[in-house]
């Protein structure tokens, strides 16, 4: 197997981190578009969430992390048992996550479910695969939100959907795959068709964010909800 070579360098990322709730145990921000959630290995790479946060809150650690064009809700543990705690329930599948998103098109079906294994490939890097055989079972659930329609800039109509997606699996890329599986890939989406003509001169950013965290706050034990408007 060929050894995977990332070379992808970040643009600056002038836009906050807004801390949204805080308490001795774990933050939760809106992470801006264009923001890595970790450092990477290149020295260019190094402002990250984790780079700008752990200077405010010495030994905080990502439970989970959001792709670098996607904005949205993220929670950091404060300390390495709060941490535990809630890998734990991302890994048993207890954390229900919600995502906004416009997708390129008019989406025929209100409501459905994708069920599509998702594998690592090196010779795809940085994208993802479907793999029957290999990849990873992995399932997300779309909601139509409105169907709308935008004017180019050129006198055409630009057709797009907004959805709620709800990922019931935490794979890599799973929301941008399984939304170029319907045929309708994520406005602004690099990897997976989202930049096709016209869409590619009228979208500065990924159009995906985290919109809603639930889960079980580990210092408490009682249901912990937030939640973020989308931005666009």
């Amino acid at each position: 197997m060929s050894a995977i070579i990332d070379t992808f360098i970040a643009p600056p990322c002038h836009d906050e981190i807004a801390i949204l709730w805080q308490d001795a145990h774990l933050v939760i921000i809106n992470k801006p578009a264009g923001l890595l959630s970790l450092s990477g290995k290149n020295p260019q790479n190094l402002d990250s969430v984790h780079h700008r946060l752990v200077t405010l809150f010495p030994g905080c650690t990502l439970v989970h992390r959001l792709d670098f064009g996607t904005s949205g809700l993220m929670v950091v543990a404060r300390n390495k048992a709060v941490n535990a705690a809630l890998c734990q329930q991302f890994s048993q599948r207890t954390v229900r996550k919600v995502y906004s998103a416009l997708l390129c098109g008019h989406l025929a079906e209100n409501e459905g479910m994708v069920d599509v294994p998702i594998a690592k490939d090196p010779a795809l890097f940085p994208r993802m695969s479907i793999c029957a055989t290999h990849g990873k079972p992995a399932r997300s659930h779309y909601q139509v939100v409105e169907r709308l329609t935008q004017e180019r800039e050129d006198g055409g109509e630009l057709p797009l959907t907004r959805v709620t997606l709800t990922p019931q699996t935490g794979r890599t890329h799973q929301l941008r795959i399984h939304c170029q599986q319907l045929g309708h890939p994520i406005l602004g989406c690099d990897l997976y068709g989202g930049l096709l003509p016209p869409y590619s001169e009228r979208t500065p950013r990924l159009m995906l964010h985290a919109s809603e965290l639930h889960f079980t706050h580990p210092a408490s034990a009682e249901p912990f909800s937030i939640r973020s408007d989308s931005p666009f």
